[in-house]
């Protein structure tokens, strides 16, 4: 761990393999799903889950395998029978264009409305959704506050304190003897965080490009998810841009 990142972070001894931090003063777990759980809110945040990017992209010529929103609604479905959250927020660009949520099948339509049996959607829009979901439950907003925490879909420019966003769909790449690894990942600071991609044909920036970099006032921590834990990554460790 670099010497040069001044924030505190510890792992959490969840069966997860998640790695916990203090993000602005408040408590919050990176899941290896991509996930942030913040447990002192029962508050399950996911960005970017571009549902029904395949069939947009079939529409086009493209024809990709059309079981990408089923593959990230079986995610999300493991992360809530997990945590039980009170509050399920989606950090916007949960649909990968404005009529994604008519080429939904009946049966994924149906397993998202089940989500909300229990506890509050909060849909946030993104770029892609400026709309938000129309027939599906749940609240729409453009950004709300969480604990000390802002959430909302794109980050704003500048130094930020508590700033929660998605959008850059941040990636790793880790270097080390003579070989690499690409990784979605968490970037943060310990003042602001950026979530990967939730979506299972989500791409990535590389967290070392200009657009995540300049975020942040100091080099960050990157949380690179792995098939059971979140990897603590220095920066120091990371290739590419």
């Amino acid at each position: 761990m670099s010497s040069a990142v001044q924030f505190q972070y510890r792992f959490s001894a969840s069966t997860c393999g998640g790695l916990r931090l203090d993000l602005a003063g408040v408590d919050v777990l990176c899941r290896n799903s991509g996930a942030l759980w913040i447990a002192g809110e029962a508050t399950l945040i996911v960005a970017d889950l571009h549902f029904e990017k395949g069939s947009s992209y079939a529409l086009k010529g493209q024809m990709l395998p059309p079981y990408d929103t089923a593959e990230t609604l079986r995610r999300l479905e493991a992360e809530v029978a997990a945590l039980s959250p009170r509050r399920l927020i989606f950090l916007g660009d949960s649909f990968h264009d404005g009529a994604a949520e008519d080429r939904l099948a009946h049966s994924d339509f149906a397993r998202i409305s089940a989500l909300a049996t229990g506890r509050t959607l909060i849909w946030v829009v993104g770029n892609h959704d400026a709309d938000g979901p129309r027939n599906l439950p749940g609240e729409r907003a453009e950004e709300l506050r969480v604990s000390d925490l802002t959430l909302r879909h794109e980050p704003v420019a500048g130094p930020v304190r508590g700033e929660v966003s998605g959008h850059l769909h941040p990636s790793a790449t880790v270097v080390g003897r003579g070989q690499s690894v690409r990784r979605r990942c968490f970037a943060t600071d310990g003042e602001r965080m950026v979530l990967p991609a939730f979506g299972a044909y989500a791409g990535g920036l590389n967290v070392r490009d200009p657009a995540l970099a300049s975020l942040f006032t100091r080099k960050p921590i990157v949380g690179c998810l792995s098939r059971d834990r979140v990897h603590a990554v220095s920066w120091r460790a990371l290739g590419g841009v």
